[in-house]
């Protein structure tokens, strides 16, 4: 029985997914596994029962991603299962920005009297704005959300210029050909009218906009930032609004020194606050500890490597390492010696950590339970499961 702990509302659509025969529900303080929306973790301590936290979201900036790598704890989110959520607002966001459609709305709400229609009518041309169609949209970073506001923008009428360097093989075959590919971001901020982020935050990315970044964006450009707020630098942005360089800036992330401007639109952070995005969000967490839990196999991990393998034998030994040298040889040397064979073995690492999946033979339990203790000793060895097919 694997017992896992929940915080926020996540969708039953997930938690359904968790059979009742295995699984029990925020019962007591030792956890294998954590699912979570925007609960922060940081400061928590790991009970040694807690082996995965899945965020029912794609950024883990409420998770203490580190620390869980330290304690052995995989951390999973769900990447693009809130994407069409993200790419709507994205889409609301840039003709707000070309419109004041807000403002005008707002207007029309203090009009009274039985000539309302006349009233429209002659103080409409107030909130003429610009089209979006035969403008330039500049997009960082072309992830699944990304790649899908690439392909809508384009459709909508827009040229379409995108950067990034990592794009997935997958992400590549499913953007519109029409879509052109920057060599920089600097060709990004030099074409495009319109620009929007969609990048992870990193110590390369951390106020990435800052007033370098903008001094090279076209003047009276427009700026969109629905991926973090950390991306960009308020101070720098603020000053570039106020005099005009950057002609809107709209975010998803509130902080009150960008409120009470009249060319900042600030959304409340609705990104994702989509029934589907939820529903969606959470049926992939569970899926994805669920997954990890009862076979071993890693997807979606923030902390370490994907390792995906069809378990054939009837014991897997899934075992987290430090990434040093030696390690896989002096497992397998305790197996040995025990003359335990191993039918299968793949090792994977991701920056300080490793991952380390070994399948083998049926064993006495007694003998198994010795070699698994032998293996702990060895020294870089975080922790170890064994999983039974």
């Amino acid at each position: 029985m694997f017992h896992i702990k929940t915080y926020n509302a996540i969708a039953n659509e997930g938690l359904r997914l968790l059979d009742k025969d295995q699984y029990a529900l925020n019962l007591g303080d030792d956890p294998d596994g954590i699912i979570l929306r925007s609960e922060k973790l940081h400061g928590m301590a790991f009970p040694k029962s807690l082996k995965g936290i899945a965020r029912a979201g794609a950024g883990v900036n409420n998770v203490p991603v580190e620390a869980c790598s330290e304690a052995g704890v995989v951390v999973f989110n769900t990447p693009g299962a809130n994407a069409n959520a993200v790419k709507e607002i994205v889409l609301a966001g840039l003709i707000m920005a070309s419109r004041p459609i807000k403002e005008g709305m707002e207007w029309v709400q203090t009009l009274s009297g039985d000539d309302v229609e006349k009233q429209v009518e002659k103080g409409k041309s107030k909130f003429a704005g610009t089209e979006i169609s035969g403008k330039t949209l500049g997009i960082i970073g072309l992830g699944a959300i990304g790649s899908l506001i690439a392909n809508d923008a384009y459709r909508l009428g827009m040229e379409v210029i995108g950067y990034d360097p990592y794009v997935s093989v997958e992400t590549a075959w499913n953007i519109s050909r029409r879509v052109q590919k920057a060599q920089s971001i600097a060709e990004i901020l030099e074409k495009a009218d319109y620009i929007t982020i969609h990048v992870p935050v990193t110590p390369d990315t951390l106020g990435m906009v800052d007033e370098a970044f903008i001094e090279q964006m076209k003047p009276g450009a427009v700026l969109l930032n629905f991926a973090r707020g950390e991306l960009v630098k308020n101070d720098a942005i603020i000053a570039a609004v106020n005099e005009g360089k950057v002609r809107k800036y709209v975010t998803d992330f509130a902080d009150e020194a960008l409120l009470h401007n009249e060319n900042i639109l600030v959304f409340p952070h609705l990104g994702a606050s989509t029934e589907e995005a939820e529903v969606n969000c959470a049926i992939m967490a569970a899926q994805t500890l669920k997954y990890f839990l009862e076979t071993g196999n890693i997807v979606n991990s923030v902390n370490f490597p994907t390792v995906d393998v069809v378990m054939q034998s009837p014991i897997r030994l899934a075992i987290i390492n430090k990434n040093v040298p030696n390690m896989v040889g002096q497992m397998s040397s305790d197996l040995a010696k025990h003359f335990i064979n191993i039918e299968n073995i793949i090792n994977r690492s991701k920056g300080n950590y490793a991952y380390t999946i070994i399948d083998i033979t049926e064993t006495e339990t007694h003998l198994l339970d010795q070699v698994v203790e032998e293996i702990k000793q060895i020294d870089g060895i975080v922790n170890i499961r064994v999983i039974r097919k």
